[in-house]
């Protein structure tokens, strides 16, 4: 007896084969996004438009976990790291991986689940710190500069000026000092983040991958209706 279905009972059961077209346009995306990622951070990195470029660093990972999901991500990540390996060496492409590679993957994996913007904010803010005290321990090891000493030493010239303007004639201490660089770099780090969401809230709204909405008063205050 045959396997193969007859012409007459069984042809309305034959099935038509498939074109999976997911898999070719998941490569493309994922190879497309990622250089991007890296070419964002290229033209930075050699002609600086200030906070203009940095805004997007994260975004093209964001974006591929959005449409592609975890691994999808990860492998966003990885290629733009060894991209930029090969364009300008390995340090850059390390700094460019820890934190913006990771903050993508940890952005699209927030926005993915909708949650709130603090939730989005919050996180990114501590790995974003995480990534300025790597920076500041791998110029350490590679350069053996200490640029924490000077960043300590700037900040207490800031202190001294306004202990003097307010009449006051302590000296900071060593731990205040450290306390307010920490709680610099933790503002910056939020600021910059806050600036990523609204920059991301209108560009992927328009790409049809929109991420969770502000709180009510950003909406009002960009004046934005739904």
């Amino acid at each position: 007896m045959s396997d193969y279905p007859s012409s007459k009972g069984d042809s309305g059961k034959l099935l038509e084969p498939h074109l999976r077209t997911a898999p070719p346009l998941k490569m493309v995306e994922t190879a497309f996004l990622a250089s991007a990622a890296s070419l964002i951070y290229f033209i930075n990195y050699y002609f600086p438009l200030g906070p203009l470029l940095q805004i997007f660093f994260p975004v093209p990972i964001a974006l591929l976990y959005l449409r592609w999901g975890n691994r999808t991500a990860w492998m966003g990540a990885l290629v733009s790291g060894l991209l930029l390996s090969v364009l300008m060496g390995p340090t850059r492409s390390i700094v460019f991986v820890v934190p913006y590679g990771l903050m993508g993957v940890l952005l699209g994996a927030t926005w993915k689940r909708r949650s709130p913007w603090v939730v989005s904010i919050g996180l990114a803010t501590l790995l974003g710190a995480f990534g300025v005290f790597f920076r500041l321990w791998l110029l350490l090891v590679l350069s053996g500069e200490d640029v924490w000493v000077y960043s300590i030493t700037q900040v207490t010239n800031l202190l001294e000026w306004l202990f003097l303007k307010a009449g006051l004639l302590a000296q900071p201490s060593i731990v205040l000092v450290e306390a307010i660089a920490i709680a610099i770099i933790f503002i910056n780090n939020m600021i910059y983040l806050f600036a990523v969401h609204l920059a991301s809230w209108f560009l992927l709204d328009r790409l049809g991958n929109p991420i969770p909405r502000p709180p009510r008063w950003v909406q009002v205050l960009m004046d934005y209706e739904e």
